[in-house]
């Protein structure tokens, strides 16, 4: 479930960089529809069993580090330690191919285990695999299927017992659609297939996880288009929409049943098409604006139509209905978003605003729309000299719109006005309700080290060398079943992960719970790009949801939240190499978080690759300087080697200012010497706010606000530093 430019986080500073997703850029509003996909049949499960501290403890941890308390609490914890320690015993030896000696841990442990029955049952029959005890095994996996029939897990026997026996993978193809293993099973058999038709629609409803999945939906629209639903539509326009395809989208939703959203995402995938008439955009705004006068996406469709209009009263009518239809709909932010666009449209053609100004001050203040017009008069007065009134205005902003996307700026800047201006106190009050606030930005960071706080600078940053707690605090999941939750908690996370694909059945139009489930649960496998979406993305709904901002904020005073958003992904390879190149190592990994999100074959428009987005031009070059018989940029310590090699080469170009080093690393030492010689100096946060690249400009604020989260999450120190001054802080144990 993504929507429109969904790979682009859509808060303040933070834009994945064009190395990441080429050209795409942050725009607009989300938008959702729902499809009802097949319900899982409930299920009646045993009772969770509470995860005690010593083995909550234990889950983050390495096999071999955690073997030994395993097996004492496998032997002399309580009833329920003794259970889980035995589970987690097993799978780790499973897991290092040495099921004989994780035979022992499961004898009965189905019967101890009722929850994870299924489940136990998997890792034994696996376990007897490895111990090559062929026929035990293929009893356990006939077991699992008798005994339980409807449990997710029983995918796993269908699929193993369908090598051999192919009515079993019939089965799984209908019993359980949705789960992973029947998806590798469609892909399988499309090679062979005499009827590939069903085995791609399966594919188009639950496939999205797979890496080449628009080859599918290409198939299934080039060779069987008439031959499918308009339900098939719909599945393929929403395949198309969350692999940011949205031309081949609408043209797939323009056949799907005919709703508002279906009819708003074909005008706005056709204006997001590339090589489509201006003229059959409008047609399809004009058209759905008339099929649907009053839905929740008319008021955002007359201002996308407003938007293409060359005519000014006539996009001023447009606005004046789009207000109109949103005030009907209880839209406050949509009808400040109308609004201030109606007040840009005048300030274009030289008309007066005074009016609409007003308005959007006095009936919609509180909107992202006045906070951003706030904003624009505050940098306004700034530019002309008046630091007086831009401060006022700053603050105008963290009064009536402190969870704005520009609270966060104006608060720094009210601060650093503040200062410049002579008045302490108000620096002080502004950046406390920054670190209060808004405390994972990057302007966070810059009010620490202004403050005197030990977080470094962009002069000091390179040579630091953080203490880094590694271990990750798991929150519990706000949806799926106990067996889930239980699965999660323990660690077993592609286990959990495969059940979630089961359970998760409103896909399109999830719950804020089901969100943040998901975000979690993909973190847990390595889909960091979709999973840190997911997660950052709650911040944008719970605006149109503000009934669960409650919860919203409960889940963000939790560690493990925010450790999900900011993953120590690849910090066993990645240390090495920073220590060899004598790099901080959280500086690595912000850089990483910001490329490719931590993806090793993700590639650029451009051909970038992987991790830290290595050109093969580049790759070539630095191949040569470091006499590299052969490299991949697939693999994680080549891409590395020559990734950390490149960033200590454009500090040495800068003399280790981190700001300039990571500026040339996205735009190049061209741009960032012309800069030097064109932009002010005396001011480093002026500089920065002045780069004229936006793309430059938001990826250093997004690399640094990175490496402050990463130093809050995981650094004691300035945990305890945040919390000194703040007054809390997510526990991070000592």
């Amino acid at each position: 479930m993504q929507p429109e430019f969904s790979k682009n986080l859509q808060y303040s500073v933070v834009l994945i960089s064009a190395a990441v997703i080429g050209t795409a850029i942050a725009v607009g509003i989300v938008e959702w529809h729902s499809r009802q996909s097949p319900q899982p049949p409930p299920l009646v499960e045993p009772q969770s069993l509470a995860l005690s501290q010593n083995i909550a403890d234990l889950v983050g941890k390495s096999p071999s580090a955690r073997a030994s308390e395993l097996t004492r609490l496998a032997r002399a914890g309580s009833d329920a330690e003794q259970t889980q320690a035995r589970f987690l015993l097993a799978a780790d030896n499973i897991n290092q191919q040495q099921g004989a000696a994780a035979l022992p841990w499961l004898q009965n442990l189905d019967q101890d285990y009722p929850l994870l029955a299924p489940e136990v049952l998997v890792l034994q029959a696996r376990a007897q695999t490895q111990a090559e005890e062929t026929q035990q095994a293929q009893d356990t996996w006939e077991t699992l299927l008798g005994q339980h029939p409807e449990a997710p897990a029983t995918a796993e026997a269908l699929y193993v017992l369908g090598r051999t026996q192919p009515q079993y993978w019939d089965q799984l193809l209908t019993d359980f659609p949705s789960h992973p293993r029947a998806v590798e099973v469609a892909v399988a058999q499309l090679a062979n297939s005499s009827e590939p038709l069903p085995l791609l629609r399966q594919i188009a409803e639950f496939g999205l996880w797979l890496p080449n999945y628009t080859t599918y939906l290409d198939r299934l629209t080039q060779m069987y288009a008439e031959q499918l639903t308009p339900e098939d539509w719909q599945n393929i326009g929403f395949g198309y929409w969350e692999t940011l395809k949205y031309e081949p989208a609408a043209r797939a939703y323009a056949r799907a049943p005919r709703t508002a959203t279906h009819a708003y995402r074909v005008a706005r995938g056709l204006q997001l098409g590339t090589d489509v008439e201006r003229a059959e955009v409008i047609a399809a705004y004009e058209q759905m604006i008339r099929d649907f006068p009053e839905s929740p996406e008319t008021a955002l469709a007359l201002m996308r139509l407003a938007d293409l209009s060359d005519d000014t009263p006539a996009a001023l009518a447009l606005l004046d209905q789009a207000i109109e239809v949103a005030q009907t709909q209880g839209q406050s932010q949509r009808s400040g978003e109308a609004l201030l666009q109606q007040i840009n449209r005048l300030s274009r053609t030289n008309q007066p605003q005074t009016q609409a100004q007003q308005t959007l001050l006095q009936d919609y203040g509180d909107t992202e729309a006045a906070a951003t017009w706030r904003w624009e008069q505050a940098q306004g007065a700034a530019k002309a000299g008046n630091l007086s009134e831009a401060k006022d205005w700053a603050f105008q902003v963290l009064e009536s719109n402190s969870d704005s996307n520009v609270a966060d700026v104006a608060a720094f800047w009210a601060g650093k006005w503040s200062e410049q201006l002579g008045q302490t106190q108000e620096r002080v009050q502004a950046f406390q309700q920054l670190w209060q606030q808004h405390p994972d930005s990057y302007y966070a960071w810059r009010a620490a080290a202004l403050s005197g706080w030990d977080v470094g600078d962009f002069n000091s940053v390179r040579s630091r060398q953080p203490t880094v707690y590694p271990v990750r605090q798991r929150p519990p999941l706000e949806s799926g079943s106990p067996a889930l939750q239980e699965l999660y908690l323990l660690g077993q996370d592609r286990p959990a992960w495969e059940r979630w694909q089961w359970e998760f059945s409103n896909r399109q139009e999830p719950s804020l719970a089901d969100q943040y489930t998901d975000g979690l649960l993909r973190i847990g496998v390595g889909d960091y790009l979709d999973g840190i979406f997911m997660l950052t993305h709650l911040q944008t709904r719970v605006q149109e949801k503000p009934n669960q901002r409650e919860d919203y904020e409960q889940w963000q005073q939790s560690l493990g939240f925010w450790q999900a958003k900011y993953p120590l992904a690849f910090a066993a390879e990645l240390w090495p190499w920073a220590e060899q190149r004598q790099l901080n190592p959280l500086l690595v990994l912000s850089l990483i978080r910001q490329e490719s999100r931590f993806q090793t074959r993700i590639r650029s428009v451009a051909g970038a690759v992987g991790l830290m987005q290595v050109m093969p031009e580049t790759a070539e070059e630095i191949q040569a300087t470091l006499q590299l018989e052969d490299y991949d940029l697939e693999d994680v310590a080549d891409n590395l080697n020559l990734g950390t090699w490149y960033l200590d080469f454009t500090h040495r170009t800068y003399e280790d200012n981190s700001m300039l080093a990571i500026a040339s690393y996205n735009a190049g030492p061209g741009n960032v010497d012309r800069w030097l010689q064109t932009l002010p100096r005396e001011d480093v946060d002026a500089f920065i706010e002045a780069i004229p690249f936006p793309e430059t400009r938001n990826y250093v604020k997004a690399v640094f606000g990175n490496y402050w989260n990463y130093l809050r999450l995981y650094n004691p120190a300035i945990q305890q530093q945040f919390q000194d001054a703040v007054g809390y802080a997510p526990s991070l144990a000592p």
